[in-house]
C-alpha cells in the first residue's frame, strides 16, 4: 500500500511539472535567439524546444530587421512539433496578440496609436498598428483629398482607432481625426490672436468660382470673389494664382464656427466716394462692356465703377432687339451719365444720348413736302412702312395712297421690297412719327374739278351715260350719278330717256364730299329752288294767281 501511494504521488509531481514547464500551443511565449542562420533567427522556447521565425517578422515596414543572438524575444506558438522535431513559433503573430491588447486598451480610452501606412487597397491603405494590421479609408487621410500618398508611406504617424472587432479581426483608424483635432486647437489659437479690421498676410491655398481661400498660418480664411475688388471679377483667377502671398484685411470672425471672412479691395480707398465729381449728370464718358444681359449691358466707367446701360436707352430705332447685338463684351463705348445713386452704388446710363435723335435730324433736313424714296418694309391693315434714313420708318395710311381707289384697294398693288416715292406730311419727334403721302404726288383733280363750288350752287353738266336707275353725268373732268327721283320735280318727267349723251343740263349741287370724293347733284333740287325764288319775287300762290302765270311773269322779268 505504501509503494502504490508513492507511485500515485510521483505520477501527479510529474504531471504537474510537465503541465508547468511545456507551454500551451496557441500562446506567446518568451524565447531566445541562440543563432542566426538562413534568413531564419533560431529560438529556444524552453523545455528542449527550438524554432524558426523568418527575419523579415522582426521589421517594422520599410526597415531593417532588428534582431541579434542572445535577444530575448516573444513569439506564438503554433504548434509544439512539427515533422522534424522543431516547435512552430511566429513573431508576427506574437506581436499580433501583443498589439490587439494593447490597442483594445487605448479604443478604450479613446488614446492615439502610433502606426506606419505600408500598403494600398481597394478604398484606402492599409497600416501597421505594431504587429496588427488596420484599414485606413481614403477619406480618413487627409482634411483634403490626397492625390499622392507617396511621402505618406512608411512614415510613423498618430491615428486615432474609429472602430475595432477582435473576432473579426478588423480594424479602422482616421488620420483626418488626428490632424483636425491639432487644426481645431491651431486655428484657435491663431484666431485668438486676429481682430477685425486687423491687416495680414497670407497665401492662397485655394481657388474657387465664388473666392480663394487664404491660409493665415494654420487656420484658412475665405476671400469671396466680391471682396477682392472694386471693380466686377467674373473668376478669382484673374486677379489670384495658388501658392501666391496677398494681404488681405480680416473682415468678420465667427468665434463659434471659427469662420474667417477677408477682404482685399478694403485696403484701397473706395471709388464710389468720388463718383458724383467725377461723373456729373449729362456728362459723357467713354467706357468698356463688361457684362450683357437681357435687360441691358454694364459698362465700367474706371475700376470698380460700372453703370448700367438699361435696353431702352441703348438705340433711337432698335426697341425690341437683346442688348448683345447692339454691344459686344470688351467693346469701347461712350455712355452719357443719366442718374447717380451713391447709396445704392448704381449709376444709370444712356447709349443712345451720346447721337442726335434721328427724328429731329430727319425733320430739319425733310421739312413738310418732301419727297422720299423708300423700301416697303411692312404692310398693315391701316397702311405701309417705308423706310427712310437712320434706320426709322415713315407710315403711309390708307388714306394716303391714292385718289381715286379706297385704300383697302389701293394697299393690294404693293409688296414688301417694293421701292415707293411719297411726301412727307407731318413728323412728330416727340412720339417718333413720320407721316407720308403716295397720293400728295399727284394732283389732287377732285379739287381742282370743284374749286369754287359749293353746296346750292347752279352748275352746267354733260350728260355721259344712260342707264334705268338713272344718268352719269360729268363735270371739269369729275363723274356724279342723278338717280332717276333726281331728274325732275313731276314725277311724269322723272325719266332718263328724255335725256341723251352730250346733252347739256343745269343742276343744283346739293353735297361736296372731299374725303369720299363725291359730288352730289340734282335737276329735281334745282327746279324746286328756282319755284321757291320765283314764288317769293313774283307772288304767291295764296293770292289767286296760278303757279304758270308766275312763272310766265317771272320768265318776262328775265327777258
Amino acid at each position: 500500500m505504501c509503494a502504490k501511494a508513492t507511485m500515485e504521488e510521483f505520477e501527479a509531481l510529474l504531471n504537474e511539472s510537465l503541465e508547468i514547464d511545456t507551454p500551451q500551443e496557441g500562446s506567446v511565449v518568451k524565447g531566445k535567439v541562440i543563432a542566426i542562420e538562413a534568413g531564419q533567427a533560431i529560438i529556444d522556447v524552453g523545455y528542449k524546444m527550438e524554432g524558426r521565425v523568418d527575419l523579415k517578422e522582426f521589421a517594422d515596414p520599410g526597415e531593417a530587421p532588428k534582431i541579434e543572438v542572445g535577444d530575448e524575444v516573444e513569439v506564438f506558438l503554433d504548434r509544439v512539433e512539427n515533422v522534424r522535431g522543431e516547435a512552430v513559433i511566429s513573431r508576427e503573430k506574437a506581436r499580433r496578440e501583443e498589439a490587439w491588447d494593447r490597442l483594445e486598451e487605448a479604443y478604450a480610452k479613446e488614446d492615439r496609436v502610433e502606426g506606419a501606412i505600408f500598403g494600398r487597397v481597394k478604398g484606402g491603405f492599409t497600416v501597421d498598428l505594431g504587429g496588427a494590421v488596420a484599414f485606413l479609408p481614403g477619406s480618413q487621410v487627409d482634411v483634403r483629398p490626397v492625390r499622392d500618398a507617396g511621402p505618406l508611406m512608411g512614415l510613423k504617424q498618430p491615428f486615432q482607432i474609429l472602430k475595432m472587432d477582435r473576432r473579426r479581426g478588423n480594424i479602422v483608424v482616421s488620420r483626418r481625426a488626428i490632424l483636425e483635432e491639432s487644426r481645431a486647437e491651431q486655428r484657435a489659437e491663431v484666431i485668438a490672436n486676429l481682430t477685425e479690421g486687423q491687416e495680414v498676410e497670407g497665401v492662397v491655398k485655394n481657388i474657387t468660382e465664388y473666392g480663394a481661400f487664404v491660409d493665415l498660418g494654420g487656420v484658412d480664411g475665405l476671400l469671396h470673389v466680391t471682396d477682392m475688388a472694386w471693380r466686377r471679377v467674373n473668376h478669382p483667377s484673374e486677379i489670384l494664382a495658388i501658392g501666391e502671398t496677398v494681404k488681405v484685411q480680416v473682415v468678420k470672425i465667427n468665434k463659434e464656427t471659427h469662420r474667417i471672412s477677408l477682404g482685399m479691395k478694403q485696403l484701397q480707398s473706395d471709388p464710389w466716394d468720388a463718383v458724383e465729381s467725377k461723373f456729373p449728370l449729362e456728362s459723357v464718358h467713354t467706357g468698356r462692356v463688361t457684362n450683357i444681359t437681357d435687360y441691358g449691358a454694364f459698362v465700367e466707367l474706371e475700376p470698380g465703377v460700372e453703370g448700367l446701360v438699361h435696353v431702352s436707352e441703348m438705340s433711337w430705332t432698335k426697341k425690341n432687339v437683346h442688348p448683345g447685338k447692339i454691344v459686344s463684351t470688351s467693346q469701347e463705348v461712350e455712355v452719357m451719365v443719366l442718374e447717380i445713386d451713391t447709396a445704392k452704388r448704381r449709376v444709370s446710363l444712356g447709349l443712345k444720348q451720346t447721337m442726335r435723335n434721328p427724328w429731329e435730324v430727319f425733320a430739319e433736313t425733310h421739312p413738310v413736302g418732301t419727297i422720299i424714296e423708300g423700301e416697303v418694309k411692312n404692310i398693315t391693315e391701316f397702311g405701309l412702312f417705308v423706310g427712310l434714313d437712320n434706320d426709322i420708318d415713315g407710315m403711309v395710311h390708307l388714306s394716303d395712297l391714292s385718289w381715286e381707289q379706297r385704300g383697302e384697294e389701293a394697299i393690294q398693288s404693293f409688296r414688301k421690297g417694293d421701292m415707293v416715292k411719297a411726301a412727307v406730311t407731318e413728323v412728330d419727334t416727340d412720339k417718333e412719327r413720320i407721316s407720308l403721302s403716295v397720293k400728295a404726288l399727284d394732283a389732287d383733280t377732285f379739287s381742282d374739278a370743284v374749286d369754287g363750288v359749293k353746296r346750292g350752287s347752279i352748275i352746267t353738266v354733260a350728260v355721259t351715260a344712260i342707264e334705268d336707275g338713272g344718268i352719269e353725268v360729268e363735270y371739269n373732268g369729275m363723274k356724279s350719278f342723278i338717280r332717276r327721283s333726281d331728274l325732275a320735280r313731276d314725277r311724269a318727267d322723272q325719266r332718263p330717256e328724255r335725256f341723251g349723251v352730250g346733252d347739256k343740263v343745269d343742276v343744283r349741287v346739293t353735297a361736296v364730299d372731299s374725303k369720299t370724293r363725291k359730288l352730289g347733284v340734282s335737276i329735281k333740287a334745282r327746279e324746286i329752288a328756282e319755284e321757291k325764288d320765283a314764288v317769293e319775287q313774283y307772288g304767291s300762290s295764296d293770292s289767286g294767281a296760278s303757279l304758270g302765270d308766275i312763272l310766265g311773269a317771272a320768265l318776262k322779268g328775265d327777258n
